[in-house]
């Protein structure tokens, strides 16, 4: 019991680590872009598509991480996998 809640943990802080390090390459790349922009072309703005799409990706993956996750359907995978292990048990 203590290793399954030990195996959720580690999950769901790789899981907030990642997004973390997704927000951390978004910001650095599209400064970048900015930047790049800006020193090539600054009478046509288009740094700011890569920005929307990307953030648009962004927005996403945070509400996976921090919103739908605490949803019970999110704890489906989990769940299945027991009742696998379970039959699987029965079976034999």
């Amino acid at each position: 019991m203590a290793d399954e809640k030990y195996e959720k943990a580690k999950k769901r802080v790789e899981e907030i680590k990642g997004f973390y390090s997704h927000l951390i390459v978004y910001v650095a790349v599209n400064i970048v872009l900015v930047i790049i922009n800006l020193v090539t072309s600054p009478g046509v703005l288009w740094f700011y598509w890569p920005l929307l799409g990307w953030g648009i990706g962004v927005f996403f993956h945070a509400m996976a991480v921090f919103v739908f996750s605490k949803f019970p359907g999110s704890q489906w995978e989990e769940r299945k996998i027991k009742e696998v292990m379970d039959k699987m048990k029965e079976d034999k």
